[in-house]
Parts: structure tokens; C-alpha cells; sequence
């Protein structure tokens, strides 16, 4: 998140065309599927015409629902209830197409079926010239002298008259005039249409599932976003603190060498406090620094005090060369080193060591600030108080959370503040 700046407009969430694209071609699979298995279960006759002409079908549906989706997606972000009623009215139209298009390509096929259908019952279907249909029955039912009901393959049935003059006691032909046709035919495209009706429902359901899901990811991301924004913020408040605490302490030091007339200590002095801020000042307050650079700032100030203590501060270091490139957060030992200087070495007049050491416990970085010096006095407030302790802790606390600890306290003879963190390597090793 480029400046730490947050998108406050907030956008409705989408989902994927991929996924829009793969859910309507599992739909229609599922159904293509499911029709041929129920094909082969009732013995349909014609089963390769069939299959080809239901995946065509098939193919035409899944299109349509494609068709539909920019409609639906334009209400993205809005009331369920505005969604669901628009779900509902375009799938009317769509269902029809889908029905519509079925009937043409299964037209000629229907009567294929009809007619074999009939020659294994023994009766002949064919259409006259009007386009009527004319089924040759043997033998009509004695007890139906004037009407007759046939079945069709799809269910539905019609009842039908024989021509003026038949007897049902031979063999005659009962005609199917085109309005009972018609009527069979709408209700046959009713029919369908009706399920696929609720087959894009279900479609129509998935899709705000999903949407639901995404505007959740969403949320989810930005609240993410919202987080990291405020705990840099607070890193960087508290990288910031750090600064004028720094200058205030070299500030009254540099202001000791000029009233004593130690101008060449000065001038020495104020080069190295400009190399120090330039480089403390130079990278992203809320980024980790590899530990070789923190240690190189500390020797920077350790070098700004020597001027004062020339004779009573000295500095050890004892960091393994592996942990030279474990990451720290920047100047995290800042504080710690000010106050080995400000209530170790300041107050007394012998010489003071302070050691900055390093070490790998139990996979975690271990990193210690000591000085043989008096301690710290409970009222100076480092015991736990302290401006510059409680940075380190909360500093430590916004970036690492309960996996880093500070523990500090009198060694018997001097004063030890520890530091546990995880062990970070960068992300190029």
C-alpha cells in the first residue's frame, strides 16, 4: 500500500468472470449430464441424435446465461432484495429462449420418436398434406366410437376423433388436426421453460452466493488494510519519539563541550551527530534494518558521547557475524544504549563498560544492552516507566505482537535490558 493511503470509496465487490464462467459451464454440464444418464435409464430410442442435439442444447443455455450475467452484475453492491426481484424477472425471458430453442432442435426428432414409438405399438403415424397428423389405427376401442387418447412421448396426452364415417370396427385413421397440436405444443414449451426456469435460479443463486462471498473477501481485505495503516502509524509515532529524545541528550551534551571550551570536541561532536541523523533519518521508519546497520548507528552515538566521557565510556560488541543480517526494527536499541550512557556511565566517575550483544535462543533473536555501571534507580523510572523503555516495548509490541518480550533489570553489578524477537532473515537469503 503505496504512502500508506487507503481507497476511501468504498467499491462493490465482483466476482471473477472466471469463476462467473466456470460456474455457469459446471451448471449446464451437470445438467447435460443428468438428462443423458435419465436418456439411457428410460431406453430412449435414437440415443446419438439425441445426445448431440441435447448438447447443442446444452451449449445454447450455458450462452444465455453468460447473457445474463452483465445484467445481474450491474446491481452488484445493492439491496439483497432489489437482486433476488431482478433475478427472478430476467429469468423469465431467458428460460423461454432456452425452451424455445430446445423445441426447434428437438422438432424433427420428436416425430422420429413418435413414429418409432408407433411401429412399436403396431400404429402408423404420418401428416397429411395441411400438415395434420394421421395416425393409422387397427382397431379403435369399442367403447370409444368417437374419440380416442393418444399418449405422446414426452406425457402429455390428446384426445382425438376419427374422420366422419369410420367404424371402429376395422381398421381406420384418426387425425390430429393443428389446433390440438398447437395446444400440446405450448404446453410442452410451458413445461420446459419452466424448469429451466428454476435451473437459472439456481444459477441466479449461486451467482449472489458468490457475490456475497467476495464483498466479504473484500471487507475482510480492507479492514486488513485498515490495520497494518494504524499499526504503521503507531510505528512510526513511536520510530519518531525516538528522534527528539536523541537530540534533546546530545543537544545538552554538545552544549556541556562549548560552555568547558572544547570546541574541537564540538566540531566533532556536531559532524558526528549529522552522519548519525542522515543515516537514522534516511530509510522508512517502519521498516526493519538488518542488525549490522543498527549496531553501525549505535557506534555512531556511542562515538558522540565518547567526546563527553572520553575517559569513563567504553563499548564492547559481541555480534556473531551469522547475525549480522537478522532484521531489526530501526533503532530499536536507541533507547537502551541512551540510558547504559545516562544512568551508567553520567553519574559516576570511573570507567563504565557498555555491551552490545547478539545471540540464536531457541530459534529467536536474543539482543542485550548491559553496563557494569550503579543500576537504575527505581525514581529515574527505568525500571519500567521510563520514556524510552516503554518505546521499546511498544514498539516491539505493534510489530511482533506477543511473540517479542523486553525484560531489564540489575544484574548485581550493573544493568541488563533483553530482547527477544523472531528471527528474521531477509527475503532475498
Amino acid at each position: 500500500m503505496s504512502d500508506e493511503r487507503l481507497d476511501t470509496e468504498v467499491r462493490p465487490a465482483r466476482v471473477p468472470a472466471r469463476t462467473v464462467v466456470l460456474s455457469a459451464a459446471a451448471l449446464w454440464t451437470c445438467y447435460y449430464v443428468l438428462t443423458t444418464l435419465r436418456g439411457m435409464v428410460v431406453g430412449l430410442d435414437f440415443p446419438v441424435e439425441l445426445a448431440s442435439r441435447r448438447l447443442l442444447v446444452t451449449f445454447a443455455g450455458f450462452l444465455v446465461t453468460l447473457a445474463i450475467w452483465p445484467l445481474l452484475r450491474q446491481l452488484d453492491g445493492r439491496r439483497l432484495a432489489l437482486r433476488v426481484a431482478a433475478a427472478l424477472i430476467l429469468m423469465l425471458p431467458a428460460s423461454l429462449l432456452i425452451a424455445g430453442i430446445n423445441s426447434v432442435v428437438f422438432a424433427d426428432m420428436e416425430e422420429k420418436v413418435v413414429s418409432r414409438i408407433g411401429e412399436k405399438q403396431g400404429v402408423r403415424i404420418r401428416r397429411d398434406e395441411a400438415g395434420n397428423v394421421l395416425v393409422d389405427v387397427p382397431d379403435l376401442p369399442g367403447d370409444l366410437p368417437g374419440r380416442v387418447e393418444v399418449t405422446k412421448p414426452d406425457g402429455t396426452k390428446v384426445v382425438v376423433s376419427p374422420p366422419a364415417g369410420a367404424s371402429p370396427s376395422r381398421p381406420d385413421v384418426v387425425m390430429i388436426d393443428q389446433k390440438i397440436q398447437r395446444e400440446a405444443q405450448w404446453r410442452q414449451l410451458t413445461d420446459i421453460a419452466l424448469g429451466r426456469y428454476f435451473l437459472l435460479l439456481a444459477w441466479a443463486a449461486l451467482y449472489l452466493a458468490l457475490g456475497y462471498a467476495e464483498h466479504a473477501r473484500a471487507a475482510e481485505r480492507r479492514e486488513g488494510e485498515y490495520r497494518r495503516a494504524a499499526r504503521n502509524a503507531e510505528l512510526r509515532s513511536l520510530r519518531y519519539q525516538v528522534n527528539p529524545h536523541f537530540l534533546f541528550n546530545t543537544l545538552n551534551s554538545l552544549s556541556a563541550l562549548v560552555l568547558s571550551g572544547k570546541t574541537q570536541a564540538a566540531e566533532t561532536m556536531i559532524q558526528t551527530i549529522s552522519t548519525f541523523y542522515r543515516r537514522s533519518l534516511a530509510g522508512d521508519p517502519t521498516a526493519d534494518v538488518p542488525l549490522e546497520e543498527e549496531i553501525r548507528l549505535q557506534r555512531l552515538y556511542l562515538e558522540v558521547e565518547a567526546v563527553r566521557f572520553p575517559s569513563r565510556l567504553k563499548v564492547a560488541y559481541e555480534i556473531p557475524e551469522a547475525l549480522e543480517n537478522a532484521c531489526v526494527p530501526g533503532m530499536i536499541l536507541q533507547p537502551l544504549v541512551e540510558n547504559s550512557v545516562k544512568y551508567g556511565v553520567a553519574p559516576v566517575a570511573r570507567t563504565v563498560t557498555i555491551t552490545l550483544s547478539a545471540r540464536v535462543e531457541h530459534g529467536r533473536l536474543v539482543l542485550t544492552v548491559a553496563d557494569d555501571g550503579p543500576g537504575a534507580p527505581l525514581e529515574a523510572g527505568i525500571a519500567g516507566t521510563g520514556i524510552g523503555l516503554q518505546n521499546v516495548r511498544d514498539r516491539l509490541a505493534a510489530r511482533f505482537g506477543s511473540e517479542a518480550s523486553v525484560v531489564s533489570g540489575s544484574t548485581g553489578n550493573g544493568y541488563a535490558t533483553i530482547i527477544r524477537i523472531p528471527l528474521i532473515r531477509p527475503s532475498f537469503q
